[in-house]
């Protein structure tokens, strides 16, 4: 039976979504991520400020220098969170095998559907239909025998278009694009491979194997496999659907101004352990080494790390290692520009106990799955520590908000 991948991909989601509640938006150059005076990035740009070469990942300051006409949305993730959950039911309609790979973005396998939705073509445009119907937002669809391939359709099509790669024309499609179109080329590769002529993926396609295997060890493997439009290498070359844990969880915050003021530095860690502990409970996973990340005004970044004598999902535990190593690490004078909270060494279970610990234990999980429960629903700033509610952090919108998956266990809380 051959594959057929789906790959579905919300276009400009985070500016379409605030359209929907403010029309004047429509067809003007709007920047979601935060003001134009802060340090944090552009989260999504929509295709009039895309004009002025706004794109995502870009710094907000820039961003304001190069179309200083858009219109700064800090955005509301509470909204996009909605919005993906009425995707992704859209998306179970159509097949079993649905893994959401961010919050505007997804995969379905479809192999063996054609029965009962019909060819893939005819497919495609019935899913693009629904998704615009009930949620007045706009998609992209590409449709493959590979995730890879599918993918790069998918952004092809852009925007709100349909693009169907026929079985065997998977190299002839991919091979004028440009080598950066591969998923997982990034600039350093992308400068690698330019260096020994390589600028178009058929350039790369028409390389032997074992010449990329010497130049770029496993990796030179991989890439020649996705020359050839296959899923190789890394996120590619798993099943759709497969819920892996993530290896690490972390949270961290830049200031619009560098500070020197203790207070206000030890408020921030605290909100920040805040939301790495909601993400562990969200995955059902405990850490058992925490790190903080510092990085002054000099831009030199300091790490320090502490393992626990007991795995953890708890916000004071994580919140009493972090400010014990940020004490020791810091002057006390150095302004800090970046603060970074990072939980590692995961595991399933917080290991052995005392009988006198666990009763408490068990009782503040639940109180703090109940609070998770009330921040899914309202927004991560609804409920907080008394001395967090001022620390000036919020969810980013460029991260994928609470209560989404990416390939973890709660992939399945999408369906309720």
């Amino acid at each position: 039976m051959q594959r057929l991948v789906c790959h579905v991909d919300m276009d400009a989601f985070f500016v379409s979504v605030e359209e929907l509640f403010n029309p004047a938006l429509k067809g003007k150059p709007v920047v979601v991520g935060g003001k134009r005076d802060q340090r944090g990035v552009v989260a999504a740009a929509s295709y009039a400020a895309r004009k002025f070469g706004v794109h995502s990942a870009m710094p907000l300051r820039t961003a304001s220098r190069l179309c200083p006409q858009a219109i700064f949305v800090e955005g509301q993730p509470s909204r996009y969170r909605e919005y993906s959950k009425k995707v992704f039911k859209v998306l179970t309609r159509f097949s079993p095998q649905v893994e959401m790979a961010s919050i505007d973005e997804a995969y379905l396998d479809l192999t063996g559907t054609g029965r009962l939705h019909g060819p893939p073509l005819k497919t495609a445009h019935a899913l693009h239909e629904a998704i615009g119907a009930e949620t007045n937002l706009r998609c992209s669809l590409g449709l493959a025998g590979s995730r890879l391939v599918a993918k790069v359709a998918s952004d092809q099509a852009k925007p709100n278009g349909v693009l169907y790669i026929l079985p065997g024309r998977e190299a002839r499609f991919l091979a004028p694009l440009q080598i950066r179109t591969i998923p997982g080329v990034g600039k350093k590769t992308e400068a690698q491979l330019h260096q020994i002529g390589i600028r178009k993926v058929g350039d790369l396609a028409a390389l032997d194997e074992h010449f990329l295997a010497e130049r770029f060890g496993r990796w030179g493997l991989a890439l020649a496999g996705k020359a050839q439009g296959q899923d190789a290498g890394g996120w590619f070359d798993s099943e759709i659907g497969t819920n892996e844990d993530p290896k690490s969880i972390s949270h961290e915050n830049t200031f619009n101004e560098d500070t020197a003021d203790q207070d206000r530095l030890e408020t921030v860690l605290l909100k920040l352990s805040e939301m790495v502990a909601k993400r562990l409970r969200e995955h059902q996973l405990y850490a058992r080494t925490i790190q903080l990340k510092l990085r002054d005004e000099d831009f030199v970044t300091i790490t320090r790390a502490e393992s626990l004598d007991h795995a953890t999902q708890l916000d004071r535990e994580i919140a009493g290692a972090v400010v014990k190593l940020f004490r020791q690490a810091w002057d006390g004078k150095k302004p800090i520009r970046l603060l970074g909270v990072h939980a590692g060494s995961l595991e399933h279970s917080e290991g052995q106990m005392s009988l006198l610990e666990e009763p408490n234990t068990a009782r503040l999980r639940e109180v703090f799955r109940s609070v998770d429960h009330i921040r899914n629903k309202f927004g991560d700033a609804s409920i907080s520590l008394a001395k967090t509610l001022d620390s000036g952090i919020r969810e980013r919108v460029h991260e994928n908000p609470f209560g989404l998956p990416g390939r973890g266990r709660n992939a399945d809380d999408l369906k309720k």
